[in-house]
């Protein structure tokens, strides 16, 4: 017999056969619920895209609007400006109740594709508060922000309506700056459609931001100025700065303003030849302003005056001179430039002289400062007079009848952005206004990243007329408390050959024996407070700086000549602390248009 198989082990299993009718309606079941979740998905998508178009045309309209709001103000037109402001604002509204939909913030929450749906939701946030905090409580500033209404036959400004509106402008230049804050924090995308209209909010809040604040400053401070509270009187002085001085130029002439309910008028226009140098008491500005500047007497002889290019110090200094000239103390000092005249010009008109010749926006600057050293080449009275004539007709034209108000704003604001017409006052609660504006022209006592070159024309000639500038500031990385930063100016003697008097091209003092056409200058680099200078050069070669000191900057001063035709490099290598703030670099108000490059980042605090 043979072996026994081995028995198996058997389980009892209960299979479950479903009939084929049955799982056909299983697989039904399962596709009818996948075609039920795309069909979902497709239609929440679809509503999204359809919400995002209805967004888009919101915000469109809301724009168009806000535009035709402030044009309406700036025009003047009042009951149309309080249109527009209502309609812009309840386009703005739709926007931003579309993008605080349930269904928006879900989009805005999906991770890699939310960041567009957020950012347009923040752009609708930034527009409604425009519309609803800014433009339509705007409206009731009504001629405050009318230059046709603000700027009354013979330049008087309408003091009243400034000071109506005065509350109202604090508050909206206030919500204004917030929100151009808030637009400028905006994340970008990687959506086109969404980041050019990002960019442009960014833009025009902040050109809102800075009209509305500009406004509320004027109708802060320039009331009691203009003489709304009594008479006021300023000292005006009008820089060549053919012969640079910190400030832009040497103090060539110089008139008095008188302001009364806002009207002025201008009148003792004089040459610096008026000024006396001998007798004069000084002013005490300071141990640092001593060090620095005391050496060449700036507080007594208007020549050196404003070297320094702290305008306070200049306006200290001008009226002190003026005090002991005139026996008046000015409750201000104003000073402007050829440049200024230029762009007033452009506006309303050349003018004529008695002779018949024709002082045009595109001429008063060559005329000024080029020309006239040459056709009054041996007669400096002549010239001086030619000079103050060009200045008066200018002031006359200018406080007549103004045919484009808006327009001369404009240029006036564009004078001041560059320096080229800066405003101190007696008055410490109106300085300190004027101090954070670009018509105080300071230099700020903060910790900010610093840049200030100013230039000093050492020859006593004219040749700064000549000189073109190049400033670069760059910065490493932020790492640590500590960044080495490099400021390079590059300064060119652009004289072109020819034959020009001592008066032009020749050296007050030349201690270096340098031909004529040589420009004599002092650099001056005023730089971020805490900065370390490692080490400077001129042209490559190691050079010795004078270290001073200006309201907490360290001051780096040199001293060289620009031969005719040739460009000086000066580069300074320094040790700055890190900073979260934005870089300044300030232009010192000369002839030329400066090329300014700056690559400093601001670090993470």
């Amino acid at each position: 017999m043979g072996e026994e198989a081995p028995s198996r082990r058997r389980t009892n299993r209960r299979r479950t056969v479903q009939p084929a009718a049955t799982q056909r309606k299983r697989r039904r079941r399962i596709v009818i619920g996948t075609a039920s979740a795309a069909a979902v998905a497709v239609a929440w998508g679809g509503y999204v895209a359809y919400e995002a178009n209805q967004i888009k045309l919101n915000l469109e309209q809301a724009a168009g609007f806000a535009t035709q709001t402030k044009d309406a103000l700036l025009a003047g037109n009042s009951e149309e400006a309080a249109r527009s402001a209502d309609d812009a604002d309840r386009y703005a509204a739709r926007a931003k109740d579309a993008t605080d939909s349930v269904s928006w913030r879900v989009a805005s929450a999906i991770p890699g594709i939310g960041g567009p749906f957020d950012t347009t939701r923040q752009i609708s946030d930034v527009v409604q508060g425009l519309t609803s905090d800014v433009l339509r409580p705007a409206v009731q500033a009504g001629a405050a922000l009318s230059p046709d209404q603000l700027l009354l036959d013979g330049a008087r400004i309408n003091l009243a309506a400034l000071r109506d509106a005065a509350p109202v402008l604090t508050e909206t230049a206030a919500a204004a700056d917030d929100l151009a804050t808030r637009a400028s924090g905006i994340d970008s995308t990687f959506v086109s459609q969404i980041d050019v209209p990002r960019e442009e909010l960014v833009n025009q809040t902040a050109e809102l931001s800075s009209l509305l604040g500009n406004v509320s400053t004027a109708a802060d401070i320039a009331p009691a100025m203009l003489g709304a509270d009594g008479p006021r009187n300023y000292f005006i002085g009008f820089q060549t700065n053919a012969e640079a001085r910190g400030t832009g130029g040497l103090l060539g002439g110089f008139g008095e303003l008188h302001a009364v309910d806002g009207g002025v008028r201008v009148d003792e226009l004089a040459s610096n030849r008026e000024l006396s140098l001998a007798g004069k008491q000084g002013i005490d500005l300071g141990p640092d302003f001593e060090r620095q500047y005391g050496q060449s007497r700036p507080t007594t002889d208007f020549r050196n005056s404003n070297a320094s290019s702290h305008f306070p110090y200049a306006a200290q200094i001008w009226r002190s001179l003026w005090a002991q000239e005139s026996g008046m103390q000015v409750d201000g000092v104003i000073a402007t430039d050829p440049v200024a005249l230029s762009y007033v010009l452009d506006v309303v008109g050349p003018v004529v002289l008695p002779d018949g010749e024709k002082v045009t926006a595109d001429n008063v600057v060559e005329l000024t400062e080029s020309t006239a050293y040459t056709r009054f080449g041996t007669d400096n009275n002549a010239r001086k007079q030619y000079l103050q004539l060009i200045a008066g007709k200018v002031v006359e034209r200018m406080t007549g009848k103004i045919s484009h108000p808006q327009a001369l704003l404009e240029a006036l604001g564009k004078a001041a952005s560059e320096g080229r017409l800066a405003v101190w006052s007696s008055h410490p609660d109106e300085q300190s206004v004027l101090a954070d504006t670009a018509l105080g022209h300071v230099v700020p006592e903060d910790d900010a990243p610093y840049a200030g070159v100013v230039v000093n024309n050492l020859g006593g000639n004219k040749l700064d007329y000549y000189l073109h500038r190049e400033i670069e500031y760059t910065a490493d990385s932020c790492s640590g408390d500590t960044r080495a930063t490099t400021v390079k100016v590059r300064l060119t003697n652009t004289l072109p050959p020819g034959d020009y008097t001592k008066y032009v091209a020749g050296m007050f003092d030349n201690p270096m024996g340098a031909p004529a056409g040589t420009n004599l200058t002092n650099l001056s680099l005023v730089a971020t407070q805490g900065a370390k200078l490692g080490k400077v050069t001129v042209d490559g070669k190691p050079a010795f700086a004078f270290t001073g000191a200006e309201l907490g900057h360290p001051v780096y001063d040199l001293q060289f000549p620009i031969p005719q035709g040739k460009t000086v490099e000066v580069v300074y290598e320094l040790t700055e602390p890190a900073s979260s703030k934005a870089p300044v670099v300030p232009v010192q108000p000369l002839v030329d248009s400066a090329v300014v490059t700056t690559d400093v980042a601001v670090c993470a605090e």
